[in-house]
């Protein structure tokens, strides 16, 4: 292994995958008591997608990849490492990129899982940015995946209004400095667990019927709190990597950030100066999609050609742990 291959990671395609299934706001309305105004105005969100039939994790991983790994004229076979980054795997063992890499047929990737909450995606492209740049991997399958209606509570309405299912995937590749990824950090504060959380089904409090009765395998979230934080962070994390390769948020073409609640981007633009016009949001039609909202915004901004060669562009998130990183990269085009 190179200790250095004086390349960067860039992503040369993407791709997404999305449950056919959908829940409006006015079909929460019928479950618990809440309305297409209250949760429109306070998330911005109007409708998510949610897994029926036999759609998985797993599944939706797979079809997100096969887009990106055809969009980008590779192999599967030719894929040298896949990092899922998901909080919600089909099992708990194996992990989900092993499911993967075997409905793929990329038989000679090394494959492992990202658990770092809504920030997954962002913790898996610094990894693979590392990997990229010493030379131990040319060709990066990278998936952000979370499928979260199975393990929302349906009569917390604090939490059932926002999340929603989704797959993204990108392949990335070795590239020259100055036309990839130009930094990222990665961040995360243990102390503030107990902010979003599932209580059981791990080896501290496995599943029975009491767990299973007190609604233990539900996510819980200190929704004030988390808004607090994210505004904070999402702003601070951004700023810090634009210093990072000596930037400032003028030169910023786009922004991609986390899908969790408008009101959160809205905030975190102001405090950078930004306009929504250079910010790229689909909260509205998909809701809190976790690890993947932001590969899926940028599938969607690369299908309708929003980016052009050499754009700047910043990617942000906040998550369960607590986590939060970003990322400035020069669209490979």
């Amino acid at each position: 292994m190179s200790l250095s291959s004086g390349k960067v990671a860039g992503i040369i395609s993407t791709g997404r995958a999305l449950p056919v299934g959908k829940i409006t706001n006015f079909d929460l309305e019928e479950i618990v008591e809440t309305s297409d105004e209250w949760i429109s105005s306070r998330t911005g969100v109007k409708e998510r997608r949610m897994m029926i039939r036999e759609e998985t994790n797993s599944s939706l991983s797979t079809a997100a990849s096969q887009i990106a790994l055809e969009r980008a004229g590779v192999k599967p076979e030719e894929v040298d490492l896949l990092i899922v980054a998901t909080v919600t795997p089909d099992q708990p063992l194996p992990s989900t990129s092993c499911l993967v890499q075997a409905h793929l047929g990329a038989s000679n990737a090394a494959v492992f899982d990202v658990v770092a909450g809504c920030t997954g995606f962002l913790y898996g492209l610094h990894v693979a940015d590392q990997f990229i740049r010493t030379g131990a991997a040319r060709n990066i399958l990278l998936v952000g995946v979370d499928t979260l209606t199975p393990v929302i509570d349906w009569q917390d309405r604090n939490t059932c209004v926002l999340f929603g299912d989704g797959a993204g995937a990108v392949v990335i590749q070795p590239v020259e400095k100055e036309r990839g990824v130009l930094a990222s950090k990665m961040f995360s504060d243990g102390n503030q667990a107990g902010l979003l959380y599932i209580p059981a089904g791990g080896t501290s409090a496995p599943a029975n019927h009491l767990t299973v009765e007190n609604r233990m395998h539900y996510v819980k979230m200190n929704g004030p709190e988390i808004f607090k934080f994210a505004v904070k962070v999402m702003a601070e994390s951004t700023l810090k990597v634009l210093d990072m390769c000596g930037k400032k948020p003028a030169d910023l073409d786009f922004l991609v950030p986390h899908q969790a609640n408008i009101r959160i981007i809205e905030s975190a633009c102001k405090k950078l100066g930004l306009s929504m016009e250079q910010v790229l949001v689909n909260i509205d039609r998909y809701g809190n999609m976790s690890s993947a909202s932001v590969p899926v915004a940028l599938d969607e901004a690369v299908e309708e050609g929003k980016f052009k060669p050499g754009d700047l562009v910043g990617l942000v998130a906040f998550g369960a742990g607590l986590t939060w990183g970003a990322s400035i990269l020069h669209w490979y085009g």
